[in-house]
């Protein structure tokens, strides 16, 4: 591994670790504020030591004006949804015009200065509006880490580039639970989440640029320094762009001197990239709400909320192993998305039928860690099914259906008991073995060079169901196979029982 790779990896793991504890940010907040501005909760301060919680007066005297806001806290969640959602609107087409470093490293900036400002100016327009704002960052940090990790992997390795970050997030959202219990005031809890992301902003700045996107705009000069830095880094540099190049050089030969390069809209017309963006638009949707809606609702199964996101991060550590399953990206994706809606639907059959708490939960637990696993491989299998000329456009697309259904699962009801609906659930089981059928509609692009256009992608293996007649000739061909072995032994009895006989006689 040279070391621009390793500056990558260990940098992203970074920005998703930390990134993270903004994330649940408004699940945190929601539990200060209701145990601090709860009147059963307050307690006079004996021993003459202020806490500044919200709602109490201050060392200087001021009285904190949280606890008048706190029904604006249940609309966070909401904007935050909406910042994401703008996020995928704008991200892949900025860091395609702009560069994925670019972009991140003012999305990474930006969103931890969202995380400081509550702490400093507790006003509940400023919260919303900020939270929406690091819902954009987030979406623009996601989509441009994932690619920046996996252009920077070579073929074979890509899957480990993506359940590597989600890991990193996984861990995040760990350490992010403990580090909020000990946060009991509204302005301890800001500063905890948003510090360690400041002190971390100068590491960031080394993150190299993609070299897919470097040779794309013939930035060459930025290539050759990076080749330059040391002598691994220029081969792998090399066997990262082995093929780019010798495209790169053909399609300067056949570009015509004045030409104009076709529109993007044409290549996203093309039937091939409809088809696969169709796809991947409902996997994800899919995705985020059987994900978020589990995550969301983790609480309802009786535990405290910290306790809850802690175990909600460790179940999805699992997804580093992913990886290690060798089975290729589509029939994993199958697998992931049919094991997590039978385990939602075990869940749901037995919450129904008065069930074990730990059983459902963790049957919901599995449910999510399957998911989370078919998020990280689509992931990947968005960038590798779509070429470099629209790839950042349709994976904002693909993450705007992920967004949409972060939406849809906000407005699905609860029961009265706080706990997962009924239509909830049908929809978190059901949902997820349609898109395993789905997945059959998309070829294998594992070990296979990332397409730079419409045509690499076609040229792609094509996906084609079984027809009647290849059924027909195959049982044909397995039932001649049985006969023949059936009847060698006969034969082989009736040679030698002549033999017998005449020995007998």
């Amino acid at each position: 591994m040279s070391p621009l790779q390793l500056s990558v990896y260990w940098r992203l793991s970074l920005v998703f670790f930390f990134s993270s504890f903004l994330f649940f940010l408004d699940v945190f907040a929601a539990a200060v504020v209701g145990a601090s501005c709860d009147p059963g909760n307050r307690t006079e301060d004996d021993a003459g030591v202020n806490q500044s919680r919200p709602g109490e007066v201050s060392e200087s005297g001021n009285r904190d004006s949280v606890c008048e806001w706190t029904d604006w806290l249940a609309y966070s969640q909401t904007l935050y949804m909406v910042g994401l959602l703008l996020g995928s609107l704008v991200g892949g087409a900025l860091s395609d015009r702009y560069g994925k470093r670019t972009v991140l490293l003012v999305s990474v900036h930006v969103h931890a200065v969202c995380g400081l400002v509550p702490a400093v100016l507790p006003q509940p327009f400023l919260y919303l509006a900020v939270r929406c704002v690091t819902g954009v960052c987030w979406c623009c940090i996601n989509i441009c880490s994932f690619s920046l990790a996996v252009e920077w992997t070579r073929p074979a390795a890509r899957l480990w580039a993506s359940a590597f970050l989600a890991f990193c997030f996984s861990l995040g959202t760990m350490g992010g639970a403990p580090l909020a219990w000990l946060s009991p005031t509204w302005t301890r809890l800001h500063l905890s989440m948003a510090v360690p992301q400041l002190v971390c902003l100068p590491l960031y700045l080394s993150i190299p640029e993609s070299p897919r996107w470097l040779l794309l705009k013939r930035r060459t000069d930025v290539l050759d320094r990076y080749r330059r830095n040391n002598p691994a880094d220029k081969q792998c540099l090399d066997l990262l762009l082995e093929s780019d190049l010798q495209k790169s050089t053909e399609a300067q030969k056949e570009e015509p001197s004045g030409g104009h390069a076709p529109s993007d809209i044409i290549h996203l017309r093309h039937p091939t990239v409809r088809l696969r963006l169709f796809v991947m638009s409902y996997l994800s949707a899919v995705s985020a709400m059987t994900y978020f809606g589990i995550c969301m609702n983790i609480g309802s199964f009786g535990v405290d909320v910290y306790s809850a996101q802690f175990f909600s991060g460790l179940s999805e550590a699992p997804c580093f192993l992913v990886p290690l399953v060798r089975l290729g990206r589509r029939p994993i994706s199958m697998l992931a998305f049919f094991l997590s809606g039978a385990a939602c639907f075990l869940s749901l059959l037995l919450s129904r039928y008065n069930g074990e708490p730990v059983v459902v939960m963790s049957l919901a637990l599995l449910g999510k860690l399957c998911i989370l696993a078919a998020v990280c491989i689509a992931t990947l299998y968005s960038i590798e099914l779509f070429p470099t000329v629209v790839r950042q456009r349709c994976m904002s697309l693909v993450n705007l259906s992920f967004r949409l259904g972060c939406l849809a699962n906000s407005l699905v009801p609860s029961t009265p008991n706080g706990t997962i609906s009924l239509a909830a659930m049908v929809v978190y089981s059901s949902a997820p073995i349609v898109g395993c059928g789905l997945c059959l509609l998309l070829p294998e692009t594992s070990s296979v060079p990332l397409p730079d256009s419409v045509e690499d992608c076609d040229r792609q293996p094509r996906p084609r169901p079984p027809s009647m007649a290849a059924l027909w000739r195959t049982w044909k061909l397995v039932s001649s196979q049985t006969r023949k072995t059936e009847t060698l032994p006969a034969e082989k009895d009736d040679t030698h029982t002549p033999n017998t006989h005449t020995t007998l006689i």
